[in-house]
């Protein structure tokens, strides 16, 4: 008899993201003369920039060169666009990362999701809540969790975000294996200081854990003092790993093209106490259960990093920041008390009621969709996440007909 992961049992509804399209789908049934505005999932909407565009044809037609012609390449990524990642987003900053401690994957959802495989069943998780739904999700599938019980997994270390502490979580108040953070946040959209980051590096290298450190969202930072990389910060590569994507920066979303940074440094121990390079048990997973992203589209990743690239992508970014601040102005306007939209693509908003009611309210009398903030956890109820991921036209007509549903 083939029996199953019992563990995936425990896990709570279906994903947030599908549970929003099937009450949208069932709107747009009910409502087909209604224009819905979807300002929820954070999906790009503006095309590649042309550089990439450029790259990606010039690698097409190479491939249908039999001289030019690439098959399998390296699971790790190319040394051109590994080479580009690290003189540009690390070494630019100062830090030490080299080529060799960056994998190239298909999308930072799949590594976060992914890299825990590498470490012990039974180790001590500690998640922020709100926190973008994998990295719970596939630690519940790797039965970390224990049973859920009250709204919440009782083996999980939860690390509160909330107005009182400005949504970034303080240390936990007992030691952790593997934490969780991501800045800018999703959802919330909130930063994180050099400061803020040092302690937790700090609380890492004193209990011997590893921080997965989620930068997806690095190119929307306009605060010069914030930090884009967690390597930023010393002792980081010792206790840190980084997870970055093109998804947002470069309009990827479709193409898929990311990585992971696994610092030399990193390590974790047996059962007999004894070190292991977590980049070799990295590389031996990557290059065991991946082909690598192909060739076409890491060429195109490769362009991102050009003169040109980074002006295209650069105005992608400012297009988008534009979106944020009029949503961010619109409900601020109204009178209620937000969150991000300046160094991140997402405004997190104190909706005072239920978040699925507010959810509901903005579909049926706004035909704007936004995502509801109890599908990040228990702290983020009472509020909405609202993207920056539209055309312009259409994100001041969702602002117009959501001020004229709240008045």
């Amino acid at each position: 008899m083939i029996t199953i992961n019992e563990n995936y049992l425990k896990l709570q509804a279906s994903y947030l993201f599908s549970d929003i399209a099937r009450r949208v789908a069932k709107f747009q049934q009910e409502h087909p003369e209604k224009n819905v505005i979807k300002l929820g999932i954070g999906d790009v909407t503006r095309g590649l920039p042309p550089a990439c565009i450029a790259a990606f044809h010039k690698a097409i037609d190479e491939m249908a060169d039999d001289s030019t012609f690439h098959g399998y390449g390296p699971e790790q990524g190319y040394d051109f666009l590994r080479e580009a990642i690290a003189s540009h987003d690390f070494q630019s900053r100062g830090t030490e990362i080299t080529a060799d401690e960056i994998f190239v994957s298909d999308g930072a959802k799949c590594d976060t999701g992914n890299i825990q495989e590498i470490f012990s069943e039974d180790i001590v998780i500690a998640i922020p809540d709100p926190v973008y739904p994998v990295y719970l999700d596939t630690n519940v599938m790797a039965g970390r969790t224990g049973d859920f019980v009250d709204g919440r997994y009782k083996d999980i270390v939860y690390l509160d975000c909330n107005k009182e502490n400005g949504f970034v979580p303080a240390l936990p108040d007992r030691p952790a294996d593997l934490i969780y953070l991501c800045f800018p946040n999703n959802p919330t959209g909130s930063t994180a200081t050099k400061e803020d980051l040092q302690k937790w590096v700090d609380y890492a290298r004193k209990n011997k854990a590893i921080i997965l450190f989620d930068a997806a969202y690095e190119a929307f930072i306009q605060d010069s003092s914030l930090p884009h990389s967690i390597y930023e910060i010393d002792g980081a590569e010792e206790v840190a790993l980084e997870f970055r994507s093109f998804s947002k920066s470069a309009g990827f979303t479709g193409t898929r093209c990311a990585y992971t940074v696994v610092p030399k440094k990193c390590v974790g121990w047996d059962k007999a106490g004894t070190p292991h390079s977590l980049h070799d048990m990295w590389n031996r997973r990557h290059c065991t259960k991946f082909n690598g992203v192909s060739y076409p589209v890491q060429r195109a990743a490769e362009a991102v990093y050009s003169e040109e690239g980074q002006k295209q992508c650069e105005e992608l970014i400012t297009f988008y920041r534009a979106n944020a601040e009029v949503v961010l102005q619109t409900m601020e306007g109204l009178g209620y008390e937000c969150v991000g939209g300046i160094n991140s693509p997402y405004i997190w908003i104190d909706g005072k009621m239920d978040s699925w009611e507010f959810f509901d309210l903005l579909l049926n009398k706004a035909g704007v969709v936004c995502t509801p903030g109890a599908g990040f956890g228990t702290c983020g109820n009472g509020y909405i996440r609202i993207s920056s991921f539209n055309s312009h036209e259409n994100v001041i007509a969702a602002m117009k007909r959501v001020k004229e549903a709240l008045r």
